[in-house]
C-alpha cells in the first residue's frame, strides 16, 4: 500500500494535516502528516523595477510505509514492524520503550514521540477507517484531491514511479511506497 501525491495540485492548505490530527486526537507538536513548503529563487533589479524569479510548491508527506524502512531496521526492541498482508509499517506499543531511534533514523520524520504515553506513534494509514471501507482521513479531507491511497503497484501503473523531488530525501535510502506527480519546479 502507498500514497500518491499530486504535487501540482497541493496548495499547502493543511486540510490533510488537520484531518489527521483530529482523527488521531494528536497533541500539539505531533503530526503524522505534514505539509512542507519548498521555495527557491531570487529578486533582482531590472531598470526601474524588480524582477522576481521565485518558485514555491507544497508537498504533503507522512509515513511512506517503505520497502526498506530505517525505522524497523534500527528499532532495538523490534517494536516497529511491517504487516505482511499490506506492507503497512506499525508500532507494537507493548514492545516500544520510546527510545526514539526510529524517529532519528527515518529520513521522512514519520515516527512521532508521544510524551503522554512515553512511546512512539505514527501514521497507520487509518486502518480502522479502511477496514470500514473508508479512505484515510488525509485523503478524504483534501479539497484538491491531491492525495490518493491504494496498492502501490496500481498507483505506479496509473501515475508513474517518481518519488524523488526537491526537498525530499533520496528514495534510494528507504524505497518509499510513494508516487509523486511533481510540480514543474519540484523536479530534481
Amino acid at each position: 500500500m502507498g500514497f500518491y501525491i499530486n504535487n501540482k495540485y497541493c496548495t499547502g492548505c493543511n486540510a490533510c494535516v488537520i484531518a489527521c490530527k483530529d482523527k488521531n486526537n494528536l497533541d500539539v507538536g505531533i503530526n503524522f502528516r505534514r505539509v512542507y513548503e519548498y521555495s527557491e529563487g531570487s529578486y533582482g533589479k531590472l531598470n526601474q523595477g524588480v524582477l522576481q524569479n521565485v518558485q514555491t510548491f507544497f508537498t504533503s508527506i507522512s509515513c511512506n510505509h517503505c520497502d526498506e524502512p530505517k525505522c524497523i531496521e534500527n528499532c532495538p526492541t523490534t517494536a516497529m514492524y511491517k504487516r505482511e498482508e499490506d506492507g503497512v509499517v506499525l508500532i507494537d506499543h507493548d514492545k516500544c520503550v520510546g527510545c526514539r531511534y526510529c524517529e532519528w533514523n527515518c529520513p521522512y520524520g514519520a515516527p512521532q514521540y508521544n510524551e503522554k504515553i512515553g512511546k512512539m506513534t505514527k501514521c497507520d494509514t487509518c486502518l480502522d477507517l479502511r477496514e470500514a471501507g473508508e479512505e484515510p482521513a488525509c485523503v478524504a479531507a483534501c479539497p484538491m484531491r491531491a492525495i490518493e491511497f491504494g496498492p502501490i503497484s496500481e498507483l505506479r501503473k496509473k501515475y508513474g514511479d517518481t518519488a524523488d523531488i526537491k526537498g525530499l530525501p533520496s528514495s534510494n535510502i528507504t524505497k518509499p511506497n510513494l508516487v509523486i506527480d511533481a510540480h514543474k519546479y519540484a523536479s530534481n
